[in-house]
């Protein structure tokens, strides 16, 4: 059991760690409707793969990353200073992580990324583990305002990852009913191809 302070105020946050980490663990099965909605799709094997790594991908990572934050936050730990390091390393590792989707983003062939791109899919998620980063550091001198903050970066990452998986199965399912337009452009029916999005 955790000892002093850190005890009801842990206690205090329960409810809210046992609502997230519900929500993340069952929106991540959207993502597997996601998965059979590729499944369907005629593409380049190349094109498709690097879509899957640069926005599928990236969007599990972070239902994944709310998940980890909400069970990690209900165990039974002794001290703050645990706590701020495990919640520290899980945002630097979600940066790094951000790294490496930008330059997979960058490579996606025949599609150049838009600002809601950059937007959605790296300047928010990276806000939302630099955010994990600073409340880690603050967790042991003030983590009444530390846990706030965990908590606000929870938020983002589940409610914008909601939004991506949903840009997402909307973007496939469109693709899955315009087989015709796949065709042509494999067959040179179309001279000027149009940049899409290949998620």
């Amino acid at each position: 059991m955790i000892q002093g302070p850190e005890l009801p105020l842990l206690n205090n946050w329960q409810n809210f760690y046992m609502v997230m980490g519900t929500a993340a663990a069952t929106l991540t099965g959207l993502m597997f409707v996601v998965t059979t909605l590729i499944a369907g799709i005629e593409s380049h094997v190349t094109t498709l793969n690097a879509g899957v790594s640069a926005f599928n991908t990236p969007t599990v990572v972070h239902f994944c990353a709310v998940l980890l934050l909400a069970a990690a936050l209900s165990a039974p730990w002794q001290a703050f200073s645990s706590i701020g390091l495990l919640v520290g390393l899980w945002g630097l590792v979600g940066v790094f992580y951000l790294i490496i989707v930008m330059r997979r983003m960058q490579r996606v062939p025949h599609y150049q990324n838009t600002l809601e791109d950059w937007l959605w899919y790296m300047a928010l998620p990276l806000l939302a583990y630099l955010a994990l980063i600073v409340a880690a550091i603050a967790l042991t001198a003030n983590p009444a305002s530390a846990l706030y903050v965990i908590s606000a970066a929870m938020v983002t990452l589940l409610f914008l990852s909601i939004r991506n998986a949903w840009d997402l199965v909307t973007f496939l399912a469109i693709e899955r009913s315009r087989p015709e337009s796949t065709s042509e452009q494999r067959h040179g029916g179309s001279s000027s191809p149009r940049k899409r999005k290949p998620k």
